[in-house]
């Protein structure tokens, strides 16, 4: 899979994509991530970036101009298009939640193209004529939307085929399964007076598994009881 971003703090990614499991990935070469930026696609001394927004209002506005000149540029060095697979999506605050199921979607392209929004948001003109779609990570308004970008990376390139080690880790997660996952435990067996639980050492596989089903709905019903507002036949519970 193929893993453009675009940003304007390029500087912020190093760490986390040369790390862990996003490393291993593009060490196997089941990831290649590259990430541009976006002010070497201006034309003026400052590399500006931004502009007073029309109408008036606090804060400056991403201009157009270097973000479609970017993706162009991109699309043209890769010899792809949003006809051969490439989906280009901005992370932003009024974005739809970006959810496991969406990283699941997302996992299964080809090429991915993420830019970054930042400062008051983008010229409107980016979301008519450019991205295919926007994503937000959560409720709340970020700085500019490299974090957002650095999760959404993260999540999908984990469910690639080959990337972890055991592939029904990425099966048994949370919110796979439309739950929360059950509590885990390893050794040692008694610690602080806190006992592993005796089912888990049972070696009974069929209770095992009924106990770690009741478990995902408890802890589920407890700390998400949202998502359990409407359930999906294939696996019980679908997220909004």
């Amino acid at each position: 899979m193929i893993v453009d971003i675009l940003t304007i703090f390029p500087d912020m990614f190093p760490a986390v994509l040369g790390a862990s499991i996003l490393q291993r990935a593009q060490d196997k070469g089941l990831a290649e991530i590259t990430v541009h930026d976006l002010r070497h696609h201006t034309h003026d001394k400052r590399r500006t970036v931004d502009d007073r927004p029309y109408g008036g209002g606090p804060g400056m506005v991403m201009k157009p101009e270097p973000i479609f000149e970017a993706v162009e540029a991109i699309e043209a060095a890769r010899h792809a298009s949003r006809r051969d697979g490439c989906q280009i999506v901005l992370t932003a605050a009024p974005g739809e939640r970006f959810t496991q199921e969406v990283a699941k979607e997302l996992s299964g392209l080809s090429h991915l193209l993420l830019v970054c929004g930042h400062y008051e948001g983008v010229d409107e003109r980016v979301r008519a004529g450019l991205v295919d779609r926007e994503l937000s990570i959560g409720d709340y308004v970020l700085t500019g939307g490299e974090l957002a970008a650095m999760v959404v990376v993260d999540a999908l390139v984990r469910l690639l085929p080959g990337v972890l080690g055991d592939e029904l880790s990425a099966q048994e997660e949370s919110f796979t399964s439309g739950l929360l996952e059950y509590p885990q435990y390893t050794r040692p067996e008694l610690f602080r007076g806190m006992e592993v639980p005796e089912v888990l050492r049972s070696g009974n596989h069929e209770q095992i598994a009924a106990w770690r089903k009741l478990q995902a709905l408890a802890r589920t019903t407890k700390q998400r009881p949202d998502l359990l507002r409407t359930r999906n036949p294939e696996h019980g519970v679908r997220h909004e």
